[in-house]
């Protein structure tokens, strides 16, 4: 790819006058002569902030060895949109591409028929040797499916490849060769990395084995994307394209610190944003499938969302962050563990919660079966649970239906003008539609508020707290707005008819 440089030319004049300024001596003065101000001393120059270059031939040299050339024979399989796991390209955020080797069409964002399975074929990528017994860390989509393995090292050797494991939502997968005195990286600490560090990749992009290239660090944490929300991805600017996948991002040190996986990308090539898995967290799923053949994650059985300014100032919070609770799974760890709707979790053994994306990755790390220190606030004051971590189901992702309009009910509807809401009795019918128990939530009729609308509050809905106290009749919701002024900003825990809830702050307005 080229880039065009329009070069412009920039002139600063820059014109500077001396402060003239004249003194009547005195009439009688004891100085013999007039006194000379100093000169102002010369401004020392700060340091530089960032100096020299690493010596990347020099790294390469010791590590190069290490990466290894993969490719993979895989069979005629089921395109990527036809297996149960993997959404469609347009459920698909583009952040969360996958790259593969030649062969493959009907891959999310490639040529050919999505709709159709996909041919025998081959799939190039990279990776690296983790033990000197022939110990090998790739990605999950690499070997995916594969028939035959075949690693290929910088000095042109060839061996044939068992895959050991591999877990898909980490995309992370475990190799074995026969061999002895192989070469191998150092795994650096990836919780070290810090945005504007540099880095280096080293893999087989387009098939071209042992391509370098470098950049830096641009952020750490990213999540998203359907089934990736547990990895807590590097960020960088280096260039990746198709085969980098599995390759080392290591750190000036030659310390591998990431395993490259992704890109963002309009074009299907590099455009800038590159995406590596934290070694810490690669290494961990590599214990476990050493023991167990396969990658367990805790959880706690919560829905969680975001915190914005106008939910904090509604929940009596000094800042936007943590994860704000707004359900509980009966019987899960959270619930055993004494969490509640309402609740807004600020750390997990220590380590602060700063947004609810935060909150997953953190969880899934830890072993089920652990004893996890959970931070939250409630009511405004912090607390410390103690939570044994259950396990995630590999099936953990469920689609939310498209909410259908309810019933309402027949009682007489009531007006909250100051939300821009109305609302009525729920009977057991519609309370059955919503899923919830008797005596509890008051239906939302009619959305006269343009910040109610714009918070997504629709007819059929049901309102099931005001704050962290439940409400199961219009008199008690009226009860619990009794006393708001205009201005006031309040917390309704809603539930719409595909089950889900979610907190809604809404202002308090004038009226209608």
């Amino acid at each position: 790819m080229n880039s065009r440089v329009r070069p412009s030319l920039l002139a600063a004049l820059v014109l500077t006058a001396p402060l003239m300024a004249c003194a009547r001596a005195p009439e009688a003065s004891s100085s013999p002569s007039a006194q000379t101000a100093p000169a102002a001393a010369p401004a020392v120059a700060a340091a530089p902030l960032a100096t020299g270059l690493p010596d990347f031939p020099r790294l390469v040299e010791q590590v190069g060895p290490g990466v290894v050339n993969i490719e993979a024979r895989i069979s005629r399989r089921p395109s990527a949109r036809n297996r149960g796991g993997m959404p469609s390209d347009e459920q698909m955020p583009e952040i969360f591409r996958r790259f593969f080797g030649p062969g493959f069409p009907g891959q999310p964002g490639e040529p050919g028929d999505p709709g159709q399975d996909a041919p025998s074929g081959r799939s190039v990528g990279s990776g690296f040797i983790i033990s000197n017994d022939g110990y090998i860390l790739t990605n999950h989509h690499v070997v995916d499916g594969a028939d035959s393995i075949t690693v290929r090292l910088s000095d042109r050797r060839e061996f044939t490849a068992k895959l050991i494991g591999s877990d898909e939502t980490y995309d992370v997968a475990l190799l074995k060769v026969d061999g002895k005195g192989l070469p191998t990286l150092r795994q650096g600490q990836s919780s070290a990395i810090k945005p504007g560090q540099w880095v280096v990749a080293i893999g087989s992009p387009l098939g071209l084995d042992q391509s370098v290239t470098a950049g830096i660090v641009s952020a750490v944490g990213r999540t998203g994307g359907p089934g990736q929300q547990y990895v807590p991805f590097i960020q960088t600017d280096v260039a990746i394209n198709r085969g980098n996948s599995g390759g080392p991002l290591l750190n000036t040190s030659g310390e591998v610190v990431g395993i490259n996986s992704q890109i963002l990308s309009n074009s299907g090539g590099y455009m800038g944003v590159s995406f590596a898995i934290p070694m810490d967290l690669a290494m961990g799923a590599v214990e476990q499938i050493k023991k167990g053949g396969k990658v367990s994650r805790g959880m706690l059985g919560v829905q969680i969302q975001g915190i914005d300014a106008a939910r904090a100032k509604g929940l009596g919070l000094a800042d936007s962050n943590g994860a704000l609770v707004n359900n509980v799974e009966p019987g899960s760890a959270a619930e055993k563990g004494g969490i509640e709707v309402g609740d807004v979790i600020v750390s997990v053994n220590g380590r602060p919660v700063s947004t609810s994306a935060d909150l997953p990755p953190m969880v899934g790390m830890l072993p089920p079966g652990t004893k996890a220190k959970i931070g939250v606030i409630r009511d405004g004051k912090p607390r410390e649970l103690t939570v044994t971590l259950g396990e995630l189901a590999s099936d953990a992702q469920r689609a939310a239906a498209a909410p259908d309009d309810a019933d309402a009910g027949p009682a007489q509807a009531s007006a909250l003008a100051g939300l821009g809401l109305r609302v009525a009795e729920l009977d057991a019918r519609s309370r059955s539609q919503l899923g919830l128990e008797a005596g509890k939530g008051v239906g939302i009729t009619g959305v006269t508020g343009a910040e109610a609308r714009e918070a997504g509050l629709l007819p059929g809905m049901a309102i099931v707290q005001v704050g962290r106290t439940p409400v199961g009749s219009v008199a008690e919701l009226e009860r619990q707005l009794r006393g708001t002024r205009p201005g006031d900003v309040v917390m309704l825990l809603v539930r719409t008819p595909a089950g889900q809830t979610s907190f809604i702050a809404l202002a308090v307005g004038d009226g209608e």
